[in-house]
């Protein structure tokens, strides 16, 4: 790095402290969701909150104000534009942490340090490592199509780490550490966790039975499209891995590429404008419920401002 470089980083990110965060548009409230479905809420990035039929999952956590390197109490990196819509002091204890990768903004240890509970943390190959001190009660390492079952204070989980597109090093030098998605299964329903990736195929993500929710990223792809996919591809890929409803991720909380912040949601809910009930959520903080109908195997999805 230039000495000019460096100090226009530097100088951006003093600015960037003073710029004021916008609090998320909704505020869920888990203490009063219910254990006889699938209820969630998209807490900001990639970071989502699931109770999986009573089961408390939560996905890359990162809320803190920046995700990057820590120094102290600094933190170098990316500033969130809009809040988390829970705080770590807010979440329930949780049973299941699942972490896609190790990029700071999909795993960040200040977050990690605080979580309630003592999860189970399940992650992609090479991560060990960096939980060292975590307040976790096992971490379980799966490669692509590998399974674990998962016993939790509130039941056995079946997870499946799958392959995706996109790369692993947390930093330069440790390129050796895994990446992937995970599908979930617990009583015959089956959710997705997509993580990152790049356009790729997913026809191999349900083996043989629908997937009723997929969470998958949707933004950073200009121009960073070798490693981020844009909103209609995410679309085709939740096809191919025959989701019902959708979740998307991985937007309007960090700026990571050259897109306008609002352009990934805009185009994903315009690609989707024929159906649109298959988008659980697309503000911060959205809670849905997904409820099985007596009448049917298949899912129904419900929307909640918070």
């Amino acid at each position: 790095m230039t000495p000019l470089r460096a100090v226009r980083l530097l100088a951006r990110f003093f600015l960037e402290s003073f710029r004021p965060i916008a609090p998320a548009p909704h505020r869920p409230e888990p203490a009063r969701w219910p254990d006889d479905a699938i209820t969630g809420a998209w807490l900001g990035h990639s970071t989502v909150l699931i109770n999986f039929l009573g089961l408390w999952i939560l996905t890359d956590p990162v809320l803190a104000t920046r995700c990057g390197l820590r120094f102290g109490p600094v933190t170098i990196g990316p500033r969130r534009r809009v809040r988390p819509a829970l705080t770590v002091r807010q979440l329930p204890a949780i049973d299941l942490l699942l972490l896609s990768h190790a990029h700071m903004d999909h795993l960040d240890l200040w977050t990690l340090r605080r979580i309630p509970g003592r999860p189970h943390a399940v992650t992609a190959a090479g991560l060990r490592d960096l939980l060292a001190g975590m307040p976790v009660s096992g971490v379980t390492e799966l490669a692509w199509n590998q399974s674990a079952r998962i016993d939790t204070p509130h039941g056995p989980v079946q997870v499946t780490a799958r392959e995706v597109d996109h790369w692993g090093a947390r930093m330069r030098t440790d390129d050796w550490r895994g990446y992937c998605g995970f599908v979930i299964e617990r009583n015959h329903r089956k959710i997705g966790f997509a993580g990152d990736t790049a356009r790729t195929s997913f026809s191999h993500w349900a083996n043989g039975s629908d997937i009723d929710l997929l969470a998958i990223p949707i933004g950073a792809y200009n121009p960073w499209i070798h490693a981020h996919c844009n909103p209609e591809e995410a679309i085709a890929m939740a096809g191919e891995a025959r989701a019902r409803y959708l979740l998307p991720i991985h937007h309007t909380t960090f700026r990571l590429s050259a897109e306008p912040m609002d352009e990934p949601i805009a185009r994903f809910r315009a690609a989707l404008s024929d159906t649109p009930e298959r988008i659980v959520a697309g503000e911060i903080g959205q809670t849905f419920r997904l409820l099985s109908l007596p009448s049917s195997s298949s899912p129904c999805a419900i929307a909640f401002p918070g």
